[in-house]
């Protein structure tokens, strides 16, 4: 991806909750105006303002890996390409989110720095890097 990944305060409780099984569980991306920024303290998809998504192809990200080495966990997911199939809503942020959880619960995002905005055919694609994951923790 373009930017650094900031991660939601609640989504650590989440993790020693067992709210989130990031190896099996359904992650997906919402995306968000500049008007409507997540802020850290965000928990659950419905405290966002998503854009519509009529014109846009699905939103599941699939994790490539899901393990730790000597104590350290890294999620590597696969790159995400969305494609227009006709005008879609400006937006700025990419909300990584758990679908699988109860409540839909936030995971972090992605601030692109200006708004992004797609047409019919147009196609974007969320570089999850895959050198670094999208998160990391000890």
């Amino acid at each position: 991806m373009a930017t650094t990944f900031n991660k939601f305060n609640s989504f650590t409780e989440a993790l020693a909750e067992k709210v989130h099984n990031l190896g099996s569980d359904t992650l997906k991306v919402a995306l968000c105006a500049s008007a409507n920024a997540p802020v850290a303290t965000n928990t659950v998809l419905a405290n966002l303002t998503e854009i519509a998504y009529t014109n846009l192809s699905a939103r599941t990200v699939t994790q490539a890996s899901s393990a730790q080495t000597s104590g350290s966990y890294k999620l590597v997911c696969n790159d995400l390409v969305l494609t227009a199939s006709g005008d879609v809503a400006a937006f700025r942020y990419v909300v990584l989110y758990n679908d699988t959880a109860t409540n839909d619960e936030l995971i972090g995002w992605y601030d692109y720095g200006s708004t992004i905005s797609m047409v019919n055919g147009d196609t974007l694609t969320l570089d999850f890097d895959a050198t670094n994951g999208v998160l990391q923790f000890t």
